[in-house]
C-alpha cells in the first residue's frame, strides 16, 4: 500500500509492487504514468487526492469501499485519523465503519487501532519525493479471511 507518490515511481517502489498480490494507492498520485505502470504489473485499487487533476478524478473515485476476503476496506485520501477524522467522512464512518480504513494526505506513516469504531486505521506515509517527510514509506500486510496480519513498514530511503 502506498500514498502520496506525487508523480514519483522508482525501482525501490516497484520491487514491492512486484511482490504484492494487489496494490492500493491512497491518493495524490500525480502523473497517471505512476498508476499505469503499477497496473501493468499488478491489480490496482486507488483513489484520487487533492493534488490530482481531472484525468485522475475521472479514473479513480474519491472513496473506494470494498471487501478483501472477509475484511471491509475503505480507502480515501483525506480521512484524518482516530479522534480527528475528516468531518466529510464522519457521518458515513459512524453509520457503517469499515474494519480497515486507509488514508493518505498527511505524509505521516501511522497505524492505529480505533476502539471507538472498532477499526484499524492505516496511513502508509508518502512514497514520493514531494512534501515535508524525510523518509519515503509504504506498508505491506496480509489479509487472510477476516485477519489482517504480518504488517510490515517499508522504508524506501530518504527523499
Amino acid at each position: 500500500m502506498l500514498s502520496d507518490t506525487h508523480s514519483h515511481l522508482d525501482e525501490a517502489m516497484l520491487k514491492y509492487v512486484r511482490m504484492a498480490d494487489e496494490v492500493w494507492h491512497a491518493g495524490d498520485i500525480g502523473n497517471l504514468a505512476v498508476t499505469d505502470a503499477i497496473k501493468m504489473l499488478k491489480p490496482l485499487r486507488a483513489v484520487f487526492g487533492n493534488i490530482d487533476n481531472d484525468k485522475a478524478r475521472m479514473e479513480f473515485p474519491l472513496h473506494n469501499q470494498f471487501f478483501c476476503e472477509d475484511v471491509s476496506v475503505w480507502i480515501t485520501h483525506i480521512g484524518g485519523y482516530p479522534g480527528k477524522y475528516n468531518p466529510a467522512i464522519r457521518a458515513s464512518l459512524t453509520a457503517n465503519p469499515p474494519q480497515l480504513l486507509i488514508c493518505g494526505h498527511s505524509h505521516i506513516l501511522k497505524v492505529q487501532f480505533d476502539k471507538t469504531f472498532n477499526l484499524l486505521h492505516m496511513n502508509p506515509g508518502a512514497s514520493g519525493k514531494s512534501g515535508f517527510h524525510h523518509v519515503r514509506t509504504m506498508l505491506r500486510f496480509v489479509i487472510d479471511g477476516a485477519q489482517i496480519k504480518d504488517l510490515e513498514i517499508i522504508e524506501l530511503g530518504s527523499k
